[in-house]
């Protein structure tokens, strides 16, 4: 089905789980744009599973609902092991995707679904929400005050999540592809460039375990190094971004929603932001892009290299931290 000018995007959500009902609620709620047109979830006895819109038609196969002709475009909110298959299938229907990150959980699942995606035309996105923080807005526009960037600093710590790694979905792997993701992507975003190199030590490493502590190093292409804290291990949490460059540093907390410039040339400055869900945002850049044929502002394409430099650092680890390449293909 192609989308009718004028008329609401109809979107089907594949996934109504904690993370997928913020999907929902935005789609029902914050974007007339848009309608949720069908929801999929396996387990169908309690309905859709929507207390807020109990109307919303549901169907216990996702394979009906990409091919319900409401359905213009179609988002994934699964575990992330059930991506692959998944995706294929939109692919092969040929409407328009928005897939939670991370796209895959390994770098052969990720460049299946890519290299579908390229030869499908369709609009087609990875939904790394994090590049719609506002923190994370400000400090981009804000870079060029520090001048040539040396180095960057990208830390996300999170309380452990108490449930088994097994029930969770991403393979028997864990906080890197889960929350680290964002970080890796990021590192691309904030340097402009591509990873080249990475070094990295867990935990415990897969497939003796899900890890939940990693430290990295990740080398660009121009020589860049970009230091990645990521774990789920203590009380509280801390998203955070440094930037140090040859005229100043930049930080931006995400978390707690500042941006802090320490520089001898331009002084010391601080930038409140205004948070917007990052869910909201992301779906709103896609239903623009699916409306006005526009390319996407996360590709697929970003997706893939993000769970391939997450592949790579499992390597180093399964190695004793060595230092690897980044396999692109």
């Amino acid at each position: 089905m192609s989308h009718e000018p004028g008329l609401p995007l109809g979107i089907g959500l594949i996934g109504v789980g904690h993370h997928g009902s913020r999907y929902a609620k935005h789609l029902l709620q914050d974007l007339p744009e848009a309608r949720l047109a069908a929801v999929s979830r396996r387990r169908t006895a309690g309905g859709n599973g929507l207390a807020f819109a109990p109307a919303v038609p549901c169907y216990p196969d996702y394979h009906e609902l990409i091919a319900d002709p409401r359905v213009a475009a179609v988002v994934v909110v699964t575990p992330p092991e059930l991506n692959r298959e998944i995706c294929l299938a939109v692919v092969q229907a040929q409407k328009a995707l928005l897939v939670e990150k991370p796209l895959a959980i390994s770098a052969t699942d990720a460049r299946a679904i890519a290299q579908a995606a390229q030869r499908s035309g369709q609009i087609m996105m990875t939904a790394h929400t994090l590049r719609f923080d506002a923190a994370v807005g400000v400090l981009r526009e804000q870079q060029a005050q520090i001048g040539t960037l040396q180095y960057l600093s990208l830390a996300s710590r999170m309380e452990p999540h108490g449930m088994s790694e097994d029930g969770r979905g991403f393979g028997g792997r864990g906080s890197l592809l889960e929350t680290g993701i964002h970080l890796l992507d990021l590192a691309r975003v904030l340097t402009g460039d591509e990873i080249l190199t990475v070094s990295c030590e867990m935990d415990v490493v897969p497939p003796d375990g899900a890890e939940r502590r990693i430290v990295g190093r990740l080398t660009t292409s121009g020589g860049l190094v970009c230091l990645v804290d990521v774990s789920r291990v203590s009380s509280g949490r801390v998203g955070r971004v440094e930037l140090i460059g040859s005229e100043g540093q930049l930080s931006a907390d995400w978390c707690g929603q500042r941006v802090a410039l320490v520089s001898a040339r331009h002084g010391a400055g601080n930038w409140p932001s205004i948070a917007e869900p990052t869910v909201l945002g992301t779906l709103r850049a896609f239903v623009k892009s699916v409306r006005n044929g526009l390319p996407p502002p996360v590709t697929i394409e970003d997706g893939k290299r993000a769970v391939e430099i997450a592949e790579a650092c499992y390597a180093s680890a399964k190695q004793g931290g060595r230092v690897v390449p980044v396999e692109y293909l």
